[in-house]
């Protein structure tokens, strides 16, 4: 059996993989959650925290988004399978200069993180059908709202050095991710039309290619 790690996005939990469906007498889906993270943790060390939870030899290593970077740097401490990022990206030459100029100013400290934690209370104003709809996704999905974990994860992903990434790793991206745009990302898979949340929204092509990925 292939044994299939699943890293969730920044803040979000592991029921973003729910539609992803691969055949069960060749994979076994271990989705991950996120931890808090130790004060003054390194992503290293967070990283090294987050292999607890792989107990199986030679695993496939997945991430999405802020995960994706998390589980590259859990690769770098075991031996793979694998290693898959989706709606990511490998080098901080991939991040958007939105990102990288806050990152040089240290303007991620200013971010409101809180609002995130404000999405109950966002609910109960919420208008109009599709708003409505939206907010229940982002309910659905992202229910980490620890502030120490969010501030952590926001700084780690901006200011995360990596220049050079494994040359095994597979990257897939959406052709209309807003998050991180496809013209900064090189090398990778593209799924057209694809979104920052294309792990939901196009599970089916997921469902179709992400076997032979694995395989190959």
């Amino acid at each position: 059996m292939i044994h299939v790690y699943l890293m969730p996005g920044m803040a979000a939990n592991p029921s973003i993989f729910e539609h992803i469906k691969l055949p069960e007498e060749k994979f076994v889906l271990h989705p991950l959650s996120w931890k808090i993270p130790e004060t003054a943790e390194s992503l290293s060390d967070y990283a090294k925290r987050m292999l607890e939870e792989v107990t199986e030899k030679n695993p496939v290593l997945l991430g999405v988004s802020f995960g994706g970077v998390v589980v590259q740097e859990m690769a770098k401490q075991i031996e793979f399978r694998k290693l898959i990022i989706v709606s990511s990206v490998k080098s901080k030459s991939e991040l958007p200069k939105r990102m990288r100029f806050s990152a040089a100013l240290g303007l991620y400290r200013l971010a409101p993180v809180s609002l995130a934690r404000n999405i109950d209370t966002l609910a109960n104003y919420a208008v109009g059908d599709r708003f409505k709809h939206k907010v229940a996704l982002y309910q659905k999905y992202l229910s980490i709202t620890d502030p120490v974990y969010l501030n952590w994860a926001l700084e780690q992903m901006l200011c995360w050095d990596q220049i050079t990434y494994d040359n095994r790793l597979v990257h897939i991206h959406g052709t209309s991710d807003p998050v991180f745009p496809y013209r900064y990302i090189n090398n990778c898979i593209p799924v057209p039309g694809g979104t920052h949340a294309m792990i939901i929204t196009k599970c089916k092509w997921f469902n179709k290619n992400l076997p032979k990925i694995i395989e190959n």
